[in-house]
């Protein structure tokens, strides 16, 4: 396996560079602080927002049938603008240098058939797996950039782009599986983030709220949390998690920063890669559930929340 001077590239052979953190990277990231466990759950509150206290069991949907889908993002729109709805679900094969294809599915259950009703090329190439869809708009990180764009999915051109001032790009701070995961997307019940880091926050995860229509930056936070020393985050009610291992078959969700108070936290909620490659996760607020993309495959988790 190089070592992480490798020169890095990102094409389906050899998959190398997405490879070759990983022995670096797999102490979980909460041995090396005190872990506190969050506490017995409170009293469930399905309708608001509360703290995460566990995540259940993966439920796959479907399968990539080629090395094209070895890593990925697919999800739902939250907020859907007609004529979308919530049932459409969206698939992006992230592997190799030229990744355009947007795959449109009438519902989940389409996708695990493996049959688009539309396939969207973007205008631009895009990079890593950190696409979200939200009102009616596929956000994304054009290739070799630090902006974030956002393609209208009805007028299929891109509406809005914005770079993110310092943000590190095409290897400089992924997460620690790589793959060029310097700048994900996310969408919880407060709206549209993005996390990412800087030279000046030596690495950590930063996270900005965003405009959805202009993309300009209404807040950011600096977190205490390395973003090499994490496998993926998420956002849920505003507050972010990290899980532990990308690989690990029993790796955790092992810190939560909360951007109402400014503070983190280590906790040690179970969470399982059952097929040992976890390249995308997000949370999705309509469906309380968490998507993923773990080594070919689609998968789902259900969470609880507490009552903050």
């Amino acid at each position: 396996v190089p070592g992480p001077a490798a020169a890095p590239r990102w094409e389906p052979q050899p998959l190398s560079y997405q490879e070759l953190q990983s022995e670096r990277s797999e102490v979980p990231v909460s041995r090396l602080l005190e872990e506190t466990a969050l506490g017995r759950p409170g009293k469930e509150d399905s309708a608001g927002c509360g703290q995460l206290v566990w995540v259940g069991e993966p439920v796959v949907f479907g399968r990539a049938d080629s090395i094209a889908g070895k890593y990925g993002v697919w999800m739902k729109d939250p907020e859907p603008v007609p004529p979308f709805t919530r049932d459409n679900t969206w698939r992006v094969d992230t592997v190799g240098t030229e990744v355009r294809q947007l795959f449109q599915y009438e519902e989940a259950e389409q996708l695990a058939r493996g049959y688009p009703a539309k396939v969207h090329i973007l205008p631009r190439p895009l990079e890593s797996t950190g696409a979200v869809i939200y009102r009616g708009g596929l956000f994304f990180q054009p290739r070799h950039s630090r902006s974030v764009a956002r393609y209208d999915l009805r007028g299929e051109t891109i509406t809005a782009e914005r770079e993110i001032p310092g943000a590190g790009y095409h290897g400089q701070y992924p997460y620690s599986w790589g793959g060029y995961t310097d700048i994900d997307l996310a969408v919880d019940e407060t709206g549209l983030w993005v996390i990412y880091s800087t030279d000046k926050a030596r690495g950590a995860i930063v996270l900005s709220k965003l405009d959805p229509e202009t993309l300009e930056i209404r807040r950011t936070w600096e977190t205490n949390i390395r973003k090499r020393g994490v496998a993926n985050s998420f956002l849920i009610c505003g507050t972010l998690y990290t899980v532990s291992s990308y690989s690990a078959p029993n790796a955790t969700v092992n810190f939560a920063y909360d951007t109402a108070t400014g503070t983190s936290r280590a906790l040690s909620i179970p969470f399982e890669n059952r097929f040992r490659y976890l390249s995308m996760l997000d949370y999705n607020p309509a469906e309380r559930q968490l998507f993923a993309w773990d080594s070919f495959n689609m998968v789902t988790y259900p969470v609880r929340l507490s009552r903050a």
